[in-house]
């Protein structure tokens, strides 16, 4: 869902209470459309998180600390110029709409007391985060609009900033149901949700359709609502507005947890159908809500070559099997082969020469004739030689394309693995050492001349079991080995969810003997950080490193093992983040 004016303007009541008065100490810019800025109150530290990506802008507290580009932009580093330092004095929102307006009190290049305004308006793919001097007047932003894109507004530095139109529409924080209802009521040829979104400022679609379903128990024409229905409309009117007032949060997820919309108010219009989350903070709402989906979006831009390599490799890797698997199927009819030239050669004596076709008796078969196409130029003893030839190849390459399908489907096993690992990468190095191990394989061509010196591969992630027991995480299939063939010790825990994608996993005995509750949790982790992420009652094996073995020849990340349990876990991210050390 989008983040509507109401939300917004509970994030901006949120803001103003924990950092209104801080300082800037660092500003970050984590790709094209995302800043952070790092602020600082008595009170302690806070991440300021804007974003003006069409799919989820929004502006909010964040606890996550994104990966930063080794290089910062050149508005990210105008930002840091003018802003580093500036006290937050004030946070307004124009009406309910999706534009807030952050006052910095700062500094000129020259040391002179001065107002910054960073505005962020919050308006689908037209959102932008801009930063205008104490005059209106734009310094830079980080979506530029020409004549070109725009021919109403346009956003560039040392044009004056110019507030969107503003729309005619009920404010329902300060006007009253009656009045709303009354402005709803005239569009009588609307559906009602359609309506009140078209008479309420501020409000998204999920809020018109939670209002028009319980006032009629769905949707209806504005023009065909009763009397009682309409003046059960401004009753829901007045609880929306209440609801407003009473700061509690809901996230709606599917049942395997799946994130699907959110809201201020308690939305029934679903029914059973998903579950629902409730939070104190709207901050901490969108955080959750988006975090899981950006992660997703943000590993994708960096990383769309290496999507693009590995779903041509699963395309050629599949097609070489399909077409392995139909000479296979040709060689099947190879024993028949063999009973031609048996026959030939046995009945050499009484078969003409230049004859294209022999009828002899198969001892196979009770003696039954068999017809055997021959070759007239050949000599029966020939087209035998001919046969036996045939059936030699047959024999030859059915024990090669065995081999051959058995090794594509490793392959594509490995290749699974690695679309795994890339899709649960959260930062540039994790994607850069899944590249290398890409190149390695051949998968990658080598960028000729790269003489940088490689860094120091990334450690395991690290957690903890709530009994102390320390566990790791391969971040790839290159580390997954690392750990538990070099790192691991014989008598220490290994975990795998079973038969799909996902990292290595290993609880550290350290000479103590590991207990149900440290593999219970680490099941939990190893599932998280798998395939199997988002469903539910996913199988676990676990064994003794011992027992893990690595086939000659194997790829990254193979191993086999014969001795192990499986206890059964449905992950939690909840839990995962509570284990894991920071």
């Amino acid at each position: 869902m989008a983040l509507d004016g109401i939300t917004l303007g509970l994030v901006k009541n949120e803001l103003k209470t924990y950092i209104l008065g801080s300082k800037i100490e660092k500003i970050h810019q984590p790709s094209r459309n995302e800043l952070v800025f790092i602020l600082r109150t008595r009170n302690g530290g806070y991440r300021l998180y804007l974003s003006c990506d069409g799919q989820s802008p929004r502006v909010h507290l964040t606890r996550y600390n994104l990966e930063n580009p080794k290089v910062p932009p050149m508005i990210c580093m105008l930002l840091r110029k003018r802003l580093c330092g500036a006290t937050l004095t004030d946070i307004k929102q124009i009406r309910n709409d999706r534009i807030l307006i952050f006052e910095f009190d700062g500094t000129t290049e020259i040391g002179d007391k001065t107002k910054y305004y960073v505005i962020c308006e919050i308006i689908g793919q037209r959102s932008n985060v801009i930063l205008c001097d104490n005059d209106y007047n734009i310094i830079d932003a980080l979506k530029r609009v020409d004549e070109e894109k725009s021919s109403v507004r346009e956003i560039l530095p040392g044009i004056k900033y110019e507030l969107p139109p503003l729309q005619e529409k009920s404010d329902v924080l300060n006007d009253s149901a009656h009045l709303i209802t009354n402005k709803i009521l005239n569009h009588s040829e609307k559906m009602l949700s359609k309506a009140i979104l078209e008479s309420v400022e501020g409000f998204s679609p999920i809020i018109g359709r939670e209002i028009a379903y319980r006032t009629v128990f769905g949707d209806k024409q504005v023009g065909l609502l009763s009397d009682i229905e309409k003046e059960r409309l401004e009753n829901e009117i007045n609880i929306i507005k209440n609801e407003i007032n009473e700061n509690r949060f809901y996230m709606l997820e599917s049942v395997d947890k799946v994130p699907f919309d959110f809201s201020f108010s308690s939305i029934r219009q679903y029914g059973k159908t998903l579950c629902k989350k409730e939070f104190d903070s709207i901050s901490e709402l969108l955080d959750d809500f988006y975090f899981e989906k950006d992660k997703i979006n943000r590993t994708r831009r960096k990383a769309s070559d290496l999507f693009k390599i590995l779903n041509s490799a699963v395309e050629r890797t599949s097609r070489k099997i399909n077409n392995r698997q139909l000479e296979l199927e040709k060689s099947e009819n190879r024993e028949q082969i063999r009973i031609f030239a048996e026959l030939i050669t046995a009945n050499q004596y009484r078969l003409t020469e230049k004859s294209s076709l022999y009828k002899l008796e198969n001892y196979y078969d009770n003696n039954n004739i068999i017809e055997i196409p021959a070759n007239p130029a050949l000599t029966p003893l020939q087209n035998a030689q001919k046969y036996f030839k045939e059936y030699k190849k047959a024999v030859n390459a059915e024990k090669l394309l065995h081999n051959l399908i058995e090794d594509g489907e490793q392959e594509l096993i490995y290749l699974d693995s690695v679309f795994d690992n890339l899709t649960r990468a959260e930062t540039e190095r994790e994607i850069t050492e899944i590249r290398d191990e890409l190149e390695q394989g051949g998968y990658v061509k080598s960028k000729k001349g790269n003489k940088n010196k490689k860094e120091k591969p990334l450690p395991p992630m690290e957690f903890k079991s709530s009994d102390g027991f320390k566990i790791l995480v391969g971040r790839n299939n290159v580390q997954n080995d690392v750990l538990t063939l070099k790192t691991a010790m014989n008598y220490d825990m290994w975990l795998h969810v079973q038969k799909h994608a996902g990292s290595h996993t290993v609880i550290i005995a350290d000479k103590k003997e590991i207990t149900e509750t440290a593999i219970q949790e680490a099941a939990y982790i190893a599932a998280y950080h798998s395939k199997s992420k988002n469903s539910s009652s996913v199988p676990v094996d676990y064994t003794l490193i011992k027992n893990v073995k690595k086939p000659t020849g194997a790829k990254p990340g193979k191993v086999i093992y014969n001795t192990y349990n499986t206890v059964y876990v449905t992950p939690e991210k909840e839990l995962i983040e509570k284990l894991k050390v920071d």
